[in-house]
This record gives C-alpha cells, structure tokens and sequence, in this order.
C-alpha cells in the first residue's frame, strides 16, 4: 500500500490533479480543472472500484469563488422553506457545511441543489440538520474544527501515511494480544490495549469515578508505552469510556481518536462536566479544557457500517450497539485475515424508547470481547411496560402527598429513555401533566439527540423531524439554568419531578438536590441506572440511610428518609437474558468469548453460561492479564 498515490495517479489523465492528500484512511484528490471536477466521466468511480478504497475529488482551494459571494449564491439557490441556519466554510478542504431545518429541501430532488452549487461556486456542499433544541456545545466544537482546518488537513494527511506507508516493526511472525488495563471483572475504567506486530490501540480509556484508591486505567503496565500508541477507539461517551482519554492529550499523545460524531460530542460535553464537578468538590481536575479540544481536534468519525483502516493491519467498522446516542461495537479485521474481534463496548439487545438493538449480523468473527454488567443469573430485567407502570406509581404517589420525586440519572441515555417514558404517560392520558425539571448537562445533552436523529429509532427520528411533535420539546419538561432556578426548585415549587445528573450521587446538582429533599418523607427518590460499587447511590441502594457532608469546611449529617426505589428496566445495558440471546444469534458465531465489564461474580457467572450454553471457549481476564487471541 505504500505506493497507492502513485497507483492512483496513474489511472488518472496527467495533468489533471494538483495534490493529493489523505484524510485519514480517504484519500482526496484536488484540481485546479473545473471541467474535470465537475465531470471526470467516472474516473474517480472506476478507481475506488479497483483498489477499494473511498477516495473523493474536490477542487483545488485556489479555485473556489470567493466565500462571501459563495455563500450569497448558496442562499439564493437554497428555497427560503429549507430555513437555512448557518453556511460554514472550510477553505483548506474546500468544503462548505449548511445547516437547514429541512436537509431535504436544501438538498434538492435527486440533489440537482448540491449539483447547482459546485458548478457556481466551485465548492463541495455538505448539508446538516439544524438541532431542534439549540446545542451552543456542537457549535463550538464544530468551530473548534474549523478553526483549526489547517492543522486537521496535515494532521489527517499524517495519519493515512500511518495506514498506507507501510509496516514500522519487524514482522518475525502473526500475534494478536488483548490486555486489559481496566474493566476485568469490574465496572468502570474501560481501556483494553491490542497489541499486534505492527500495531498500538487502545479501546477506550475511561475512568471508574465510583472509586476513590483504583479509578483510572493501569496506564503504567509494562506493555503500554503512551509513544508507541498509534490510535485510540472510543466505543461511546460514558465517563467510564471516555473519561482518561484527555490525560492522554496532556501527557503528549497526538493521534486519532475513532468514534460516532455524537460520540465526540457528547464525550465532550460529559468531560467538560467532569471537571466542574471536580472543581466544585474542591479536587483539582487531572486535565482541563485544553486537552479535551485537542481530543476534539484530532477525532476522527465514523458513521455506523463504515468500514476503515486504522493501522497497516487493523480496519474497524462500527456498528449500532443500542446502548446510548452514537454508542458503538467495533469490529476489527486484524491482519489480511488473520482474525477477526468484535469488541461490545456496552450494549442493549433490545429496543428502547430511543433506540434499536444492538446489531448480530457481522461479515466474519472470531472472538468476541462482551460485556456482563447485568451477566449475573439473578440480572432477569422487567418487561418494559412494568417498568413504565412502576414509575408511574412512584410519581403518582409522590404528587398526590405533595411531594417531589429526584430521579439522579446518567447525562446520556438514562436521562433521554425517561423523559420519553413521562412524556408518553402524559400524552397518552394514563397521568396528570406534571412538571419535570431538567438539571446538570441532561438539557444540553438532549440538545445533540436531536442533532443527530439518524441514530435514533424510526419512530423518535420521525417525531423530531416534527417541531409541534418532538417529546423532547413536551411543555412538562422545564431547563434549571442556575444555584438560583434549583433553589427555587426546591423551596418554591409544589409536586414535581426532578431529573438531574449525577446518576451515582457521586456529584453534581443530584446531590444537591438530595441534601434538601432527603429529610423529608414526603419526597422520593428512584434510581434508574447502574449503580458503581462505592458510590453514594449504591450505599443508599443497600440500605445506607445516613451520610456525613462536608459543606464550608462544616461537617454536616445527612438522614435518608425519603422513600428509595429502584426501577430497573430502564438500563442501556443488556440483561443477563439479551447477553445470552446475543450470543445465540451472533452471526457468525465466535469461537472465543472474553468477558469484561462486570463484578467479579458477574462476568464468572455469564463465562460459565455461555461456555456450557454454547460450547465455545470462555475467558473472564483479571486487570493487567493478557489474552493471546491468536
């Protein structure tokens, strides 16, 4: 693969082609021929045929019209009815983004709009959906990306040299090592390092934020050396994925970081939330916001399905995992064929409010890397509709003794999954409109749902897609801005629901809530997500009723009297019988599943099921021990 420009370039009439540069494993052709950019008779086409690869040609950067007569053209060839939001120029990759409340209007039939605007103005349109719930968040890191366009395109071109230049190491012989520096035989701080002949990856690299003495990954293992890691795969935006990947950044890592565009974004959010809520604990954050703009600046996105290559023998391909927003199983073809690994990340196989299942069908596999954070026999999930019942009985309850229900939740998912819940209860007559408060990052989070509805369910996507119909936008759901809206909460508002980040009780106006609300047993609480072993929220889960606080350098006694429930259908994660299921209808079936992400008991207890269940080679690695594959 070493010479595929020159491979390239010599199907191509000479002349033709100005640069040519690599955006990762893409290779873009430039030229300064505008007859040839906008027709090359299928040139282009019959090239990636032949050496399978996605290769695109734009214009050359010197020919593109000038961006503010480009930008008038686009707004008058665009109907006004499209409600184009904003029009971005990329000038280094001649690239220009319109943001429309109506992509398809934008687009035009058959895209004759797109077609219109290149011959004009010479440059390659992309068309967005503009959020339904504005996200100043997305704004900034799109900003973020074009503000530094420059070093993005020489930072991609570096990249696809990686892939294609050629092997680095010495290739004596074929092996494929697994080590896990976090998640064996626990929940929290994924990060599993791949190891080949050629090759450096880390998948994931979160942080276990129940946990005070062990919360980050084994970094200082032998075997990882933060100079030789040629690409980080984030499988989603959970804190215990996502969370050490900064650190990264700080300590001098300057490659890629493959994920889902709402992955990015989300990620991004949640670590900028991370630190406030370090700082408001009076802990200094391990990084700041500089590292994650540079975790941000050197993403790379894949869209689900996308098959890419990483390394010159690693390609990975995403699929849904239905688990959060833009959450991912990563395939990995390692090797010309040598094996082939599905890592789950964390998963739901089953349908949910927002999202479809977690996909079974793959090209080839071999082994499987599955998580059991619900593997335990006794993990059997309620039917979702006694789920939706049970929480309906808890907020009726509540309302009717004047009381207030705090629902401390996870940001991304969790938060979603039971707004959608409330919202068809009231819709649909089955309760009484009650107000539900939105505090924490859950507001700017359900902003980027509605950004990127292509990977939500038909039937969520479709409802977005309606202004006077989206459920996010439910009169019901009210934003707490402010210390001074959440005090109003609290002491000025009647019955109401609260739902409010941290999910764990481990920070965050969650907690704050519950200093106020706790003493009274009028009030309820119910737990909808996981639960890490150590934080507040399992303590209070298994009976703990009284905690001591420190606020102003005051120590304080808290008392739990409220009432406590757990309403456990809500999870993103599979139960013990989906994992299963998965497993029986993986296609291929895997000759080798490793088990991770789970208490010890858990991941022993789903290791010996599927071992007998199915007759393949089970294996529940501790952290810092190492699996050969192959």
């Amino acid at each position: 693969m070493a010479d595929i420009t020159k491979e390239i370039l010599k199907n191509l009439p000479e002349g033709k082609i100005s640069d040519v540069n690599f955006e990762g494993a893409n290779i873009v052709l430039y030229t300064k021929e505008r007859d040839f950019f906008l027709n090359n008779n299928g040139v282009i086409k019959r090239i990636v045929d032949n050496i399978k690869k996605r290769v695109e040609l734009r214009p050359d950067p010197s020919i593109t019209m000038d961006m503010e007569e480009a930008e008038k053209i686009i707004r008058s060839l665009i109907p006004e009815e499209a409600g184009i939001e904003m029009v971005i120029f990329d000038p280094q990759r001649s690239r220009v983004i319109v943001e429309a409340e109506k992509p398809g209007l934008a687009i035009g039939k058959q895209g004759a709009i797109l077609r219109e605007i290149r011959t004009q103005t010479l440059w390659v349109p992309l068309v967005r959906r503009k959020p339904a719930i504005r996200s100043k968040l997305i704004e900034n890191i799109r900003a973020v990306l074009y503000q530094h366009s420059d070093y993005r395109r020489k930072f991609l071109d570096k990249v696809g040299h990686r892939i294609y230049d050629g092997w680095r190491r010495e290739k004596k012989n074929e092996w494929i090592r697994l080590t896990y520096l976090g998640s064996g035989r626990q929940v929290g701080r994924s990060c599993i390092f791949l190891q080949t002949p050629e090759s450096r990856v880390l998948l994931d690299c979160g942080i276990n934020v129940a946990s005070d003495d062990k919360p980050y990954p084994y970094l200082d293992a032998p075997e990882f050396d933060i100079n030789e890691l040629d690409a980080v795969i984030l499988s989603h935006a959970h804190i215990d994925h996502c969370g050490f990947i900064p650190y990264l950044f700080k300590f001098g890592y300057r490659g890629p970081v493959y994920c889902t565009e709402p992955t990015r974004d989300v990620a991004a959010l949640l670590l900028l939330d991370y630190i406030k809520i370090q700082r408001a604990d009076g802990t200094d954050p391990i990084f700041t916001s500089e590292e994650i703009k540079e975790m941000v600046k050197h993403t790379i996105t894949l869209e689900y399905d996308e098959v890419s290559d990483v390394t010159p023998d690693v390609r990975i391909t995403m699929y849904n995992a239905g688990h959060i927003l833009g959450s991912a199983m990563v395939h990995m073809h390692v090797g010309n064929g040598l094996h082939n690994i599905l890592y789950s990340g964390d998963q739901k196989y089953g349908k949910t409010l927002l999202l479809e299942p977690a996909v079974t069908m793959f090209p080839r596999l071999e082994t499987l890397m599955l998580e059991a954070t619900y593997g335990g026999k006794e993990n059997i999930m309620p039917h979702r509709q006694e789920t939706d019942e049970e929480l309906m009985k808890i907020i009726k309850d509540t309302v009717e003794r004047n009381g207030k229900v705090l629902i401390p939740t996870l940001g991304v998912g969790r938060a979603q999954e039971v707004m959608l819940a409330i919202e068809a209860m009231i819709r649909e007559g089955r309760m009484a409109p009650v107000p539900v408060y939105i505090d924490g990052m859950v507001w700017d989070v359900t902003a980027i749902h509605t950004a990127y509805p292509e990977y939500l369910n038909n039937s969520i996507r479709k409802l977005i897609f309606h202004k006077d119909q989206n459920p996010f936008l439910h009169e019901v759901f009210k934003r707490v801005g402010s210390p001074k809206e959440r005090n109003d909460v609290i002491e000025n508002t009647g019955a109401c629901v609260i739902i409010a980040t941290s999910g764990m009780l481990t920070g965050g106006p969650s907690v704050e809530y519950l200093k106020h609300l706790s003493d009274n047993p009028k009030n309820s609480m119910g737990f909808v997500n996981y639960q890490g072993e150590g934080s507040m929220g399992r303590r209070i889960q298994q009976g703990e009723r009284e905690f001591t606080f420190s606020d102003g350098g005051k120590q304080e006694m808290l008392q739990i009297k409220m009432q406590v429930h757990t309403v456990d259908g809500f999870s993103g994660h599979s139960s013990r019988n989906q994992l299963m299921n998965f497993v029986a209808k993986c296609e291929p079936r895997p000759k080798k599943v490793i088990v991770n992400h789970g208490e010890n008991s858990r991941c022993l207890d789903l290791a010996s099921s599927i071992h007998k269940g199915f007759r393949v080679e089970t294996v529940a690695p501790r952290n810092l021990e190492t699996v050969r594959v192959k």
